[in-house]
């Protein structure tokens, strides 16, 4: 089966050679997304929470494009540049997904630029 690249309208711009997400079959693969508004510029800095929030709305439209939702989300795979900030970042994900959360993993790294402090991919399976 064929793959097919998802690239939402009014997504950020990618930073370097990838797609926002990709489909096979059910399945939707999104990339690491980063805090990026739609013309590429950084959201909430030095502000994990609102990165949070903005890498989890982009996530969140590659998802809707590809036809489905968050709560199709079956792992996720989350970066923070320092794990001070996992209980801000978890707050805010934990908005996302109340009910029956994704299995998921966190761990602290760099990040391709210092001003990114979190990080998100997400493997969907769709209905």
């Amino acid at each position: 089966m064929p793959k097919q690249v998802i690239i939402p309208t009014g997504s950020p711009p990618p930073i370097a050679p990838y797609s926002p997400g990709a489909r096979a079959g059910n399945v939707v693969y999104t990339s690491g997304l980063l805090p990026l508004d739609r013309d590429g510029k950084l959201v909430g800095p030095d502000d994990v929470r609102a990165q949070t929030r903005a890498v989890l709305e982009n996530i969140k439209s590659v998802l809707e494009a590809a036809g489905g939702s968050l709560s199709d989300v079956a792992v996720s795979m989350i970066f923070l540049k320092d794990l001070k900030d996992f209980q801000a970042m978890n707050e805010v994900y934990g908005e996302y997904f109340k009910k029956d959360p994704p299995a998921r993993w966190c761990i602290g790294c760099e990040l391709v630029k210092p001003e990114f402090l979190v990080e998100i991919q997400c493997v969907a399976h769709l209905a």
